[in-house]
């Protein structure tokens, strides 16, 4: 079964990707079978430019090959990527390859990490 978004932080993706200067990519440990249904039942995944889905890549976090394949594919160097993720071990994992990260708590401690980053999020 599916729960549901956490709204705040839906709010924060659509303010991204209306400023249309971040490059929006996910990568997410759904399997094969059960993401099409994510697909159908959140909206705001098409606001990403890719997803890259571990049940299709036969990976997933904290495999450090997973986060290696969607910079891969994305030509994007770990210094230039900012991975976002509410598992501590899948944060630490991206952080040792080189990329920024924010381990998500609450909306509102990922807005102020974000603008302390220099993001705008409003």
């Amino acid at each position: 079964m599916l729960g549901g978004p956490i709204q705040g932080t839906v709010d924060i993706l659509a303010q991204l990707k209306a400023q249309k200067n971040h490059q929006l990519l996910a990568l997410t440990n759904w399997s094969a079978e059960t993401f099409p249904f994510a697909i159908e039942r959140y909206q705001f995944l098409d606001w990403f430019e890719d997803i890259l889905v571990s049940g299709k890549e036969k990976l997933k976090k904290p495999d450090s090959r997973i986060y290696t394949l969607l910079l891969s594919r994305h030509d994007l160097h770990p210094s230039d990527a900012l991975f976002i993720d509410d598992n501590e071990r899948n944060v630490k994992a991206a952080a040792q390859l080189g990329l920024s990260t924010i381990w998500f708590k609450n909306p509102n401690q990922l807005r102020n990490e974000l603008e302390s980053l220099g993001i705008r999020t409003s």
